[in-house]
């Protein structure tokens, strides 16, 4: 069981909890105590899951770090942020491997990955999408390097710890306060959550309390479009059964980007929720009612909609683009409304289970779903890493 104090966080009140927990993003020690039970165990679906996470775990992988990191840009010689993208998901499927195992080669692979970005990354530019890059990469390191964090071969925590304060941290800070000059309104949800999520990531690694809280206030408090309120802007009440079922910012968007809008907001709670803050509770599970109503769509099923508008853009109908997708995000989202909080998250389980039926029996991760960023943008594997049942 979790030792650390949970407190609940309420809208508009931010309190949080009073030590910084290690290991304590995406997962804790007792996390990997019952991930390592189970794979030892041999026990379905686990072994599958694991499986998954195994052929990832390459202890003979080659970084391709860069000192100049590009995103989007026409200028960009090279553009070349795919090769932190899946440098990031190896040291991350390294470090799980070598924490579950203890196999140094796997603890080595994932020290050199993280080293060799550390040794020589200075900037992170692009267009606008830089702060994507900032956002999701930094949140995807934060989480490799906080796993291998007490791996006795590794003295590179301290490099890694400057160099996200120093490239990574400042941009997702910036974001969130300036939003690219642009109002707050202006970008899609996505781009707050994800760098709401590399800044808690971050805070979490280099025991940063202040970034910590600039990241939950935001997501409570904040003016743009990843602040809880904004990101699932209206609540519905499900016909038949009165479930609550929360329309997502980017439902008018595209299916693609509102399955990642709740990637997200599963990431930055999970990661809170280590750290003793439940904001998967704030506003009587807003994010469950997120999650119900695009995992409702995107299995095939209607849903309430309302025209969504703000200075930017007009959203009159919901989109079906990319309906159906698939993702690895929604285990992370069951395991804790479902198996820790034992509440109804019934559209949550249909999404999992067609997630794990088109992966042969569990959720993947980075390179399962694609080459392109899209099929990097969480770090998945969510079967094995999380699933109770």
């Amino acid at each position: 069981m979790k030792t650390t104090p949970i407190i609940t966080t309420t809208l508009l009140h931010a309190t949080h909890a009073l030590a910084i927990v290690h290991p304590g993003l995406l997962h804790t020690n007792d996390d990997f105590d019952r991930i390592r039970n189970n794979v030892n165990s041999g026990t379905e679906p686990y072994l599958t899951g694991w499986n998954k996470l195994a052929a990832r775990a390459n202890s003979d992988y080659t970084p391709r770090a860069a000192e100049v990191v590009c995103r989007g840009a026409s200028w960009c010689d090279p553009e070349n942020y795919s090769d932190l993208y899946r440098d990031a998901a190896a040291a991350y499927a390294n470090a799980i491997y070598w924490k579950v195992t203890g196999e140094t080669a796997n603890g080595d692979a994932a020290a050199a990955i993280l080293d060799a970005w550390s040794s020589m990354l200075t900037t992170v530019t692009g267009s606008s999408d830089k702060f994507l890059a900032s956002g999701l990469y930094g949140y995807q390191m934060a989480n490799a390097a906080e796993v291998l964090r007490d791996y006795d071969g590794w003295a590179g925590l301290d490099s890694m710890i400057n160099m996200m304060q120093s490239v990574f941290l400042p941009m997702n800070s910036d974001f969130l306060v300036n939003h690219n000059g642009a109002g707050p309104d202006h970008y899609w949800a996505n781009w707050d959550l994800c760098n709401i999520a590399s800044l808690h990531a971050i805070g979490v690694l280099s025991d940063n309390q202040t970034a910590i809280d600039e990241a939950i206030d935001y997501f409570l408090n904040g003016s743009g479009m990843g602040a809880l309120n904004n990101a699932i802007w209206t609540i519905f009440e499900e016909d038949g059964t009165g479930k609550p079922l929360g329309q997502i910012q980017e439902a008018g968007r595209d299916q693609g980007h509102s399955l990642l809008d709740i990637a997200l907001l599963g990431v930055v709670a999970q990661q809170s929720y280590n750290q003793g803050n439940d904001l998967f509770a704030v506003d009587d599970n807003r994010i469950l009612a997120g999650a119900e109503y695009v995992f409702k769509y995107n299995t095939g099923n209607d849903v309430p909609y309302t025209p969504y508008s703000n200075s930017e853009y007009s959203q009159p109908v919901i989109s079906s683009g990319s309906r159906g997708g698939i993702r690895p995000i929604a285990e992370l989202l069951l395991a804790h409304y479902s198996g820790v909080k034992g509440l109804d998250a019934g559209w949550t389980g249909k999404y999992r289970d067609m997630t794990v039926d088109a992966g042969d029996g569990a959720e993947g991760g980075g390179g399962d779903y694609g080459s392109s960023s899209g099929g990097y943008d969480q770090l998945g594997f969510g079967t094995v890493l999380y699933r109770l049942d």
